[in-house]
Protein backbone atom coordinates (compact mmCIF):
# COMPACT_ATOMS: atom_id res chain seq x y z
CA UNK A 1 0.00 0.00 0.00
CA UNK A 2 1.46 3.37 -0.99
CA UNK A 3 1.85 6.18 1.53
CA UNK A 4 -0.97 8.17 -0.07
CA UNK A 5 -3.33 5.19 -0.03
CA UNK A 6 -2.43 4.44 3.60
CA UNK A 7 -3.24 8.01 4.64
CA UNK A 8 -6.54 7.88 2.74
CA UNK A 9 -7.39 4.53 4.35
CA UNK A 10 -6.71 5.91 7.84
CA UNK A 11 -8.86 9.01 7.20
CA UNK A 12 -11.77 6.94 5.90
CA UNK A 13 -11.53 4.60 8.87
CA UNK A 14 -11.52 7.48 11.34
CA UNK A 15 -14.53 9.05 9.61
CA UNK A 16 -16.43 5.79 9.85
CA UNK A 17 -15.60 5.39 13.55
CA UNK A 18 -16.70 8.95 14.33
CA UNK A 19 -20.03 8.37 12.60
CA UNK A 20 -20.72 5.00 14.28
CA UNK A 21 -22.50 6.32 17.43
CA UNK A 22 -25.13 7.96 15.26
CA UNK A 23 -26.15 11.14 13.55
CA UNK A 24 -26.27 13.15 16.78
CA UNK A 25 -22.54 13.73 16.37
CA UNK A 26 -23.01 15.26 12.96
CA UNK A 27 -23.70 19.01 12.92
CA UNK A 28 -25.85 20.27 10.07
CA UNK A 29 -25.02 23.47 8.23
CA UNK A 30 -25.79 26.51 10.44
CA UNK A 31 -27.90 28.01 7.66
CA UNK A 32 -29.88 24.84 7.03
CA UNK A 33 -33.49 26.04 7.08
CA UNK A 34 -34.91 22.86 8.59
CA UNK A 35 -36.12 23.01 12.18
CA UNK A 36 -38.66 21.34 14.43
CA UNK A 37 -41.20 22.84 16.77
CA UNK A 38 -43.69 25.70 16.56
CA UNK A 39 -44.32 27.41 13.20
CA UNK A 40 -46.61 30.16 11.94
CA UNK A 41 -46.39 31.71 15.39
CA UNK A 42 -47.53 35.25 14.56
CA UNK A 43 -50.80 34.16 12.94
CA UNK A 44 -51.51 31.72 15.75
CA UNK A 45 -50.90 34.33 18.43
CA UNK A 46 -52.76 37.07 16.56
CA UNK A 47 -55.84 34.88 16.71
CA UNK A 48 -55.34 34.42 20.45
CA UNK A 49 -54.89 38.17 21.00
CA UNK A 50 -57.95 39.12 18.98
CA UNK A 51 -60.16 36.59 20.73
CA UNK A 52 -58.96 37.53 24.22
CA UNK A 53 -59.33 41.30 23.71
CA UNK A 54 -62.47 41.47 21.58
CA UNK A 55 -64.64 44.47 22.46
CA UNK A 56 -62.18 45.94 24.93
CA UNK A 57 -61.01 49.54 25.18
CA UNK A 58 -58.31 48.94 27.75
CA UNK A 59 -55.12 47.04 27.01
CA UNK A 60 -51.77 46.32 28.56
CA UNK A 61 -48.86 45.06 26.49
CA UNK A 62 -45.10 44.75 26.83
CA UNK A 63 -42.54 45.66 24.16
CA UNK A 64 -39.11 44.02 23.86
CA UNK A 65 -36.52 44.04 21.10
CA UNK A 66 -33.03 42.98 20.03
CA UNK A 67 -32.81 39.90 22.22
CA UNK A 68 -30.20 38.43 19.86
CA UNK A 69 -27.43 36.63 21.76
CA UNK A 70 -28.64 37.67 25.23
CA UNK A 71 -30.43 34.48 26.21
CA UNK A 72 -29.93 34.74 29.98
CA UNK A 73 -31.13 38.35 29.99
CA UNK A 74 -34.14 37.45 27.83
CA UNK A 75 -34.92 34.62 30.23
CA UNK A 76 -35.08 37.15 33.09
CA UNK A 77 -37.28 39.50 31.05
CA UNK A 78 -39.68 36.66 30.19
CA UNK A 79 -39.84 35.66 33.86
CA UNK A 80 -40.62 39.25 34.87
CA UNK A 81 -43.37 39.66 32.27
CA UNK A 82 -44.87 36.34 33.35
CA UNK A 83 -44.97 37.59 36.93
CA UNK A 84 -46.60 40.92 35.96
CA UNK A 85 -50.37 40.93 36.34
CA UNK A 86 -52.60 42.25 33.59
CA UNK A 87 -50.31 41.93 30.57
CA UNK A 88 -52.39 40.94 27.54
CA UNK A 89 -49.62 40.26 25.02
CA UNK A 90 -46.01 40.98 24.10
CA UNK A 91 -44.56 42.66 21.00
CA UNK A 92 -41.00 41.82 19.93
CA UNK A 93 -39.63 44.53 17.62
CA UNK A 94 -37.13 42.27 15.86
CA UNK A 95 -33.55 41.04 15.87
CA UNK A 96 -34.22 37.73 17.53
CA UNK A 97 -30.86 36.61 16.16
CA UNK A 98 -27.37 37.97 15.68
CA UNK A 99 -26.32 36.03 12.58
CA UNK A 100 -29.66 34.51 11.47
CA UNK A 101 -28.41 31.02 12.27
CA UNK A 102 -31.29 28.55 12.38
CA UNK A 103 -30.32 27.49 15.89
CA UNK A 104 -30.50 31.12 17.02
CA UNK A 105 -34.08 31.35 15.81
CA UNK A 106 -34.96 28.08 17.55
CA UNK A 107 -33.27 29.02 20.84
CA UNK A 108 -34.95 32.42 21.01
CA UNK A 109 -38.31 31.07 19.88
CA UNK A 110 -38.19 28.45 22.63
CA UNK A 111 -37.37 31.15 25.18
CA UNK A 112 -40.28 33.33 24.05
CA UNK A 113 -42.60 30.32 24.03
CA UNK A 114 -42.30 30.39 27.83
CA UNK A 115 -44.40 33.56 27.90
CA UNK A 116 -47.76 32.95 29.52
CA UNK A 117 -49.38 35.42 27.11
CA UNK A 118 -49.29 35.46 23.30
CA UNK A 119 -46.49 37.32 21.54
CA UNK A 120 -45.85 38.60 18.03
CA UNK A 121 -42.54 39.38 16.33
CA UNK A 122 -41.44 41.99 13.77
CA UNK A 123 -38.62 41.28 11.34
CA UNK A 124 -35.22 42.73 12.32
CA UNK A 125 -32.27 43.42 10.06
CA UNK A 126 -30.14 40.76 11.78
CA UNK A 127 -32.91 38.26 11.08
CA UNK A 128 -32.36 38.74 7.34
CA UNK A 129 -28.79 37.45 7.05
CA UNK A 130 -28.01 34.18 5.27
CA UNK A 131 -31.20 32.11 5.11
CA UNK A 132 -32.83 34.12 7.89
CA UNK A 133 -35.71 35.41 5.80
CA UNK A 134 -36.75 31.85 4.97
CA UNK A 135 -36.51 30.65 8.56
CA UNK A 136 -38.38 33.71 9.86
CA UNK A 137 -41.14 33.15 7.28
CA UNK A 138 -41.51 29.49 8.23
CA UNK A 139 -41.33 30.11 11.96
CA UNK A 140 -43.24 33.38 12.36
CA UNK A 141 -44.95 34.18 9.05
CA UNK A 142 -45.13 37.13 6.68
CA UNK A 143 -42.90 40.17 7.15
CA UNK A 144 -45.79 42.67 7.35
CA UNK A 145 -49.13 42.04 9.01
CA UNK A 146 -51.69 43.62 11.32
CA UNK A 147 -54.03 42.66 14.11
CA UNK A 148 -56.77 44.18 16.23
CA UNK A 149 -56.67 44.18 20.01
CA UNK A 150 -60.01 45.50 21.14
CA UNK A 151 -60.52 48.91 19.55
CA UNK A 152 -56.83 49.32 18.67
CA UNK A 153 -55.27 48.41 15.34
CA UNK A 154 -51.62 47.31 15.32
CA UNK A 155 -49.76 47.56 11.99
CA UNK A 156 -46.45 45.68 11.89
CA UNK A 157 -44.26 46.87 9.01
CA UNK A 158 -40.84 46.11 7.53
CA UNK A 159 -38.34 49.00 7.72
CA UNK A 160 -35.11 47.08 7.07
CA UNK A 161 -33.87 49.19 4.17
CA UNK A 162 -30.48 47.58 3.63
CA UNK A 163 -31.84 44.04 3.40
CA UNK A 164 -34.66 44.82 0.95
CA UNK A 165 -34.96 46.84 -2.23
CA UNK A 166 -36.26 50.22 -1.12
CA UNK A 167 -38.73 50.84 -3.92
CA UNK A 168 -41.60 53.29 -4.03
CA UNK A 169 -43.84 51.14 -1.84
CA UNK A 170 -41.24 50.24 0.72
CA UNK A 171 -41.03 51.09 4.44
CA UNK A 172 -44.56 49.88 4.97
CA UNK A 173 -46.23 52.18 2.44
CA UNK A 174 -47.70 49.52 0.14
CA UNK A 175 -48.80 47.39 3.06
CA UNK A 176 -50.39 50.31 4.89
CA UNK A 177 -52.34 51.40 1.80
CA UNK A 178 -53.73 47.92 1.23
CA UNK A 179 -54.27 47.19 4.91
CA UNK A 180 -56.37 50.30 5.46
CA UNK A 181 -59.17 48.97 3.25
CA UNK A 182 -59.75 46.06 5.66
CA UNK A 183 -59.68 48.10 8.86
CA UNK A 184 -62.53 47.09 11.21
CA UNK A 185 -65.23 49.69 11.75
CA UNK A 186 -64.60 49.39 15.49
CA UNK A 187 -61.04 50.77 15.17
CA UNK A 188 -60.58 53.91 17.28
CA UNK A 189 -56.78 54.15 17.46
CA UNK A 190 -53.64 52.85 15.79
CA UNK A 191 -50.19 51.71 16.92
CA UNK A 192 -47.36 51.09 14.45
CA UNK A 193 -44.70 48.44 15.06
CA UNK A 194 -41.33 48.38 13.27
CA UNK A 195 -37.73 47.40 13.86
CA UNK A 196 -35.75 50.31 12.42
CA UNK A 197 -36.98 53.81 13.41
CA UNK A 198 -37.27 56.70 10.93
CA UNK A 199 -34.07 58.68 10.67
CA UNK A 200 -31.71 55.72 10.94
CA UNK A 201 -29.27 54.47 8.32
CA UNK A 202 -31.82 51.90 7.16
CA UNK A 203 -34.88 54.17 7.18
CA UNK A 204 -33.57 57.62 6.14
CA UNK A 205 -35.77 60.65 6.46
CA UNK A 206 -35.74 61.29 2.72
CA UNK A 207 -37.55 57.96 2.23
CA UNK A 208 -40.36 58.51 4.74
CA UNK A 209 -42.84 60.38 2.53
CA UNK A 210 -44.67 57.30 1.26
CA UNK A 211 -44.90 55.85 4.74
CA UNK A 212 -46.38 59.04 6.20
CA UNK A 213 -48.84 59.43 3.36
CA UNK A 214 -50.07 55.84 3.72
CA UNK A 215 -50.41 56.21 7.48
CA UNK A 216 -52.35 59.49 7.36
CA UNK A 217 -55.91 58.06 7.07
CA UNK A 218 -55.50 55.66 9.98
CA UNK A 219 -57.59 56.65 13.00
CA UNK A 220 -55.79 58.28 15.94
CA UNK A 221 -52.21 57.08 15.42
CA UNK A 222 -51.09 57.25 19.04
CA UNK A 223 -47.49 56.10 18.78
CA UNK A 224 -45.03 53.70 17.19
CA UNK A 225 -42.69 51.20 18.84
CA UNK A 226 -39.30 50.15 17.49
CA UNK A 227 -35.87 48.80 18.43
CA UNK A 228 -32.63 48.47 16.46
CA UNK A 229 -30.41 50.98 18.27
CA UNK A 230 -30.19 49.14 21.60
CA UNK A 231 -31.22 52.00 23.87
CA UNK A 232 -34.46 53.36 25.29
CA UNK A 233 -35.29 56.64 23.56
CA UNK A 234 -38.46 58.58 22.78
CA UNK A 235 -38.26 60.12 19.30
CA UNK A 236 -40.42 62.72 17.54
CA UNK A 237 -39.11 62.44 13.97
CA UNK A 238 -42.08 64.19 12.32
CA UNK A 239 -44.17 67.29 12.90
CA UNK A 240 -47.31 65.21 13.44
CA UNK A 241 -46.58 64.85 17.16
CA UNK A 242 -46.57 61.04 17.06
CA UNK A 243 -43.90 59.69 19.42
CA UNK A 244 -41.69 56.72 18.49
CA UNK A 245 -40.78 54.64 21.52
CA UNK A 246 -37.49 52.85 21.00
CA UNK A 247 -36.89 49.98 23.40
CA UNK A 248 -33.43 48.91 24.54
CA UNK A 249 -31.81 45.58 23.71
CA UNK A 250 -32.16 42.67 26.13
CA UNK A 251 -28.61 43.23 27.36
CA UNK A 252 -29.93 46.31 29.20
CA UNK A 253 -32.43 44.09 31.03
CA UNK A 254 -35.32 46.41 30.35
CA UNK A 255 -38.60 46.50 28.48
CA UNK A 256 -41.49 48.90 27.95
CA UNK A 257 -44.95 48.41 29.38
CA UNK A 258 -47.91 50.26 27.84
CA UNK A 259 -51.39 50.76 29.23
CA UNK A 260 -54.02 51.92 26.74
CA UNK A 261 -56.88 53.53 28.63
CA UNK A 262 -60.60 53.55 27.85
CA UNK A 263 -60.67 57.34 27.44
CA UNK A 264 -58.19 57.22 24.53
CA UNK A 265 -55.12 58.13 26.55
CA UNK A 266 -52.21 55.86 27.39
CA UNK A 267 -49.43 55.49 29.93
CA UNK A 268 -46.10 53.75 29.62
CA UNK A 269 -43.08 52.94 31.76
CA UNK A 270 -39.65 51.46 31.28
CA UNK A 271 -39.19 48.37 33.42
CA UNK A 272 -35.59 47.91 34.61
CA UNK A 273 -34.60 44.55 36.04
Amino acid sequence: MTHQKLVLHILLTLSAVICLPGCDLMEYHPYDTRFSGARNINATNVERIEQATAGRKQLCFAVISDTQRWYDETHKIVDHINATEGVDFVIHCGDLTDFSLTDEFVWMRDELQRLRVPYVVALGNHDCLGTGKTVFSDMFGVFEYSFNAGNTHFAVINTNGLEFTAGAGFFGASFLYNNYTSLPATTERTVVVMHVPPGSDQFPMDRTHGYLEALEPYPAVQFAVCGHEHSTVVRHPFADGVPYYQVACADKRSYLLFHLNADGTYDYEEILL
